[in-house]
């Protein structure tokens, strides 16, 4: 494992799980929210996060974190690993509530400084619609992508734990 593109819902843990990787398997950590979202919660302009993800693709050893589905494929395609967090919508819902309150008025350490914790009916709606919605579009692109790679599909919180722990024995080539 030396890329790994970390995929799922918001709230699933995709920051937490790819730092605790990261600090396993000595690979640096890409949280794409911190690169998107710049002062205010103003998105990076298209052309701009093209070059920039192609460019992270581009290095020989990463773990990738994030969504962003338009640029889902690009990720899959250069990953050797792909870890696919699909946790069950109550525990994703209940997470991102939690971390509104963890960090109200300051920002997460996934994000820019700039960006303020938020949680509006927009976001929660795209969270609770996920498995729905986003889930089977994820799947499509790992079929399509995923081929002659590692996947991993970690349904609870459980299987995270165990995938984690069972790390030791798979450390990153130096």
């Amino acid at each position: 494992m030396k890329k790994v593109a970390v995929i799922g819902s918001p709230g699933s843990g995709k920051s937490v799980f790819s730092r605790k990787l990261g600090e396993s398997l000595g690979l640096p950590v890409i949280h794409l929210d911190s690169y998107y979202w710049q002062a205010g919660w103003t998105p990076t302009a298209t052309k701009d996060w093209d070059e920039f993800l192609k460019k992270q693709v581009g290095a020989d050893k990463w773990i990738i974190d994030g969504n962003y589905m338009r640029t889902l494929d690009i990720r899959l395609k250069a990953a050797d690993t792909i870890v696919f967090l699909d946790l069950p919508r109550p525990l994703c819902m209940y997470r991102i509530i939690k971390r509104c309150f963890m960090y109200r008025a300051k920002s997460r350490p996934d994000l820019n400084a700039d960006c303020e914790e938020k949680l509006d009916a927009k976001f929660i709606k795209w969270v609770w619609n996920y498995k729905k919605k986003s889930r089977p579009k994820v799947l499509e692109s790992i079929r399509s992508q995923g081929q002659g790679k590692r996947t991993v599909v970690l349904s609870s919180r459980k299987e995270v734990e165990a995938f984690l722990k069972g790390l030791g024995k798979h450390k990153s080539q130096t």
